[in-house]
């Protein structure tokens, strides 16, 4: 058998498991969540073989099926035993506790080998902090645990790495997982891309305009920015260079619309699953919540780039590079993603499970798939896209799989060892009672935090550790989670450690550093919006219509008035004039007042009226 062989019979077994768990619900807590992550790694070592092309490849094959070995023999321990471990309290012994370091040494590796090394290191920091913390002097400190003791916790129950957030890993975001990768093999990926050449084409900054769509129509259904920029990227950023757009200004607009995409619903870099079982409420909830600040994030992008576009008189796409309207609006490429739409929204309005509505999708999907491509694809042919889009989808589930369970090891000993609350406490006794400060001290704090790190892993430990701090000084927890969340994923375009641009970068041939400058730039104000959701709580749909129109006239003003402020937009035609309006715009934006936000509104008006009186063109 070959390994591409291997590779797609394991990701077609995987792909099966989490469709049928969908369809007729999952199996018992810790059999579902053995089963899954025994399939994922051993997926993930077949997709990602150690020493490949080299000399010791076979060292190298013996490492990956021993972990394979040992983690199948973990899981199937706990698969065979479940009863007993959630109906007693088992003490550990000699061979659980080798059954734990084997499976845990297993979940990292493949951790490193699929996002780096860095979140490894962080959960093996949370180990040793657990193991050894009686030897730390000072607050930090604690009592310290043996490793009979750890393993109780990892392994023989449900608070380990077999805990929620696992459990979300395992079912719902697998299911969507597979929705999505299914949705983009199937002619949705191309349908997108096609949609946004042709909305943002022929505008100007049009090229830059089509990444920023793309992005975020691909992001909105993928799990990782990172991943995002390297799909999108190798079609938007050398479309932006031949149309004369700076390297590192190419590079920056695909990173950060790519990032855009984890913040944006559905699914927001599957965090939003992993936040609505952390905070105990609807996904429905979480996502509602979260549609406001996804709006404003494109906007400001948009604006942004259109004012960039006139300033530096940036080119169009030609009308001839663009696709027809007849090719986008064809039934082969519309029915597929309505019917997997419909599918989604059914299960939801009946009130299934949201990994069961993601089923209903799914077989929306490919009966509109196989309908429409009848007769224009061989049989052969469908199954190979369907069979791409496993493969695809069980990439996704190994990175996520894996990173949930070193991320559930590590929140188990954040709270084993009540470091959160030390680090959550320090951060009150530094700020006091003052929310602003504790949200500055936080925000900063989750920007280093989450650098290096996935949306999911990001937001999984800021929230462990830094949300609480939020929640002490009388944030509402919604909010708390949010703030922390955008804060982690825009790591990746903050520099030093901005991965989104370093890829971005790469596909652009340009150095990093410029490209990160213009990205923080162009992302300016998902800086600002965390913030705003502690002054306006209409920001998450909440507080009535009137809130709700407040938050959206201030962040207006903001998304008008920052990209204008950094991008040197022309109001009336004076600079000082006009810098005076967009700083008084943007503090009365951010002042929690009634009538501040429309004061700030009338401003800009007022002076946009004045330019174009003038002739003044916007940038």
């Amino acid at each position: 058998m070959t390994l591409e062989r291997m590779q797609n019979g394991l990701a077609l077994l995987v792909g099966a498991f989490v469709f049928w768990t969908a369809a007729t619900g999952p199996f018992e807590g810790l059999v579902q969540r053995a089963l899954f992550l025994a399939l994922v790694v051993a997926l993930g070592f077949a997709l990602y073989p150690l020493g490949t092309g080299t000399r010791w490849r076979p060292v190298g094959l013996a490492i990956d099926l021993a972990l394979t070995a040992v983690t199948a023999i973990a899981c199937g321990y706990i698969v065979w035993n479940y009863e007993t471990i959630m109906g007693s309290l088992p003490w550990a012994t000699g061979w659980d506790m080798a059954m734990t370091g084997g499976l845990i040494l297993a979940v990292l590796e493949l951790g490193r080998r699929t996002v780096g090394i860095i979140f490894p290191a962080l959960v093996v920091a949370g180990l040793a902090y657990a193991l050894l913390g009686e030897h730390i002097p000072g607050s930090l400190g604690h009592r310290g645990f043996d490793p009979a003791f750890v393993t109780e916790t990892i392994f023989l129950g449900d608070l380990g790495i077999w805990g929620m957030l696992t459990g979300v890993a395992a079912t719902v975001i697998a299911a969507f997982v597979l929705f999505g990768a299914l949705l983009l093999h199937s002619g949705g990926g191309q349908a997108f891309m096609d949609l946004a050449m042709r909305l943002g084409g022929r505008q100007p900054g049009g090229a830059a305009k089509i990444a920023t769509i793309a992005s975020g129509l691909f992001g909105m259904i993928s799990g990782s920015a990172v991943a995002n920029v390297a799909t999108t990227g190798n079609f938007t950023i050398p479309m932006m260079i031949r149309l004369g757009y700076p390297r590192p200004f190419a590079a920056a607009v695909e990173a950060v619309a790519s990032t855009g995409g984890q913040i944006a619903p559905p699914i927001m870099g599957a965090a939003a699953f992993v936040m609505a079982e952390i905070l105990g409420v609807s996904y429905l909830t979480i996502i509602v919540a979260a549609i406001i600040p996804a709006a404003l994030f494109y906007l400001s992008v948009f604006v942004t780039v259109h004012i960039e576009a006139l300033r530096r008189n940036l080119a169009i796409v030609p009308e001839n590079d663009l696709p027809a309207w007849s090719i986008i609006a064809a039934p082969r490429r519309v029915l597929p993603i309505l019917a997997a739409l419909t599918g989604l929204g059914v299960g939801i309005y009946l009130g299934r499970s949201v990994a069961t509505a993601a089923f209903y999708g799914i077989v929306g999907l490919l009966v509109a798939f196989v309908a429409t491509q009848a007769g224009r694809l061989s049989p052969r042919e469908m199954a190979d896209r369907i069979i791409e889009g496993l493969s695809d989808a069980g990439r996704g589930m190994v990175i996520i799989g894996v990173l949930l369970a070193g991320a559930q090891v590590l929140v188990a000993m954040i709270n084993l060892t009540g470091i959160g609350v030390t680090l959550s406490s320090l951060i009150v006794a530094i700020a006091g009672d003052s929310t602003a400060l504790v949200a500055l001290i936080v925000g900063l704090v989750c920007l280093i935090m989450g650098m290096g790190l996935p949306t999911t892993a990001a937001y999984v430990l800021v929230a462990a550790v830094l949300a609480p701090a939020m929640t002490a000084v009388g944030v509402d927890p919604l909010v708390a989670h949010l703030f922390v969340f955008y804060f982690a994923t825009i790591s990746v375009i903050t520099p030093p450690v901005c991965v989104a641009v370093f890829v971005g970068a790469g596909i652009a041939r340009t150095n990093w550093l410029p490209a990160a400058f213009e990205a923080v730039r162009l992302g300016a104000v998902t800086y600002v919006v965390p913030f705003m959701l502690l002054l306006y709580p209409g920001m998450t749909m909440r507080g009535g219509v009137l809130s709700v129109i407040e938050a959206l006239v201030s962040g207006f003003v903001l998304v008008l008035a920052i990209p204008g402020l950094l991008s040197g937009a022309r109001l009336t035609g004076k600079r000082a004039v006009d810098l005076a309006l967009m700083i008084t715009a943007i503090g009365l934006a951010i002042w929690p007042h009634p009538i501040a936000p429309f004061a700030a509104l009338a401003l800009l008006i007022g002076g946009r009226v004045i330019g174009r009186r003038q002739g003044e063109v916007l940038a």
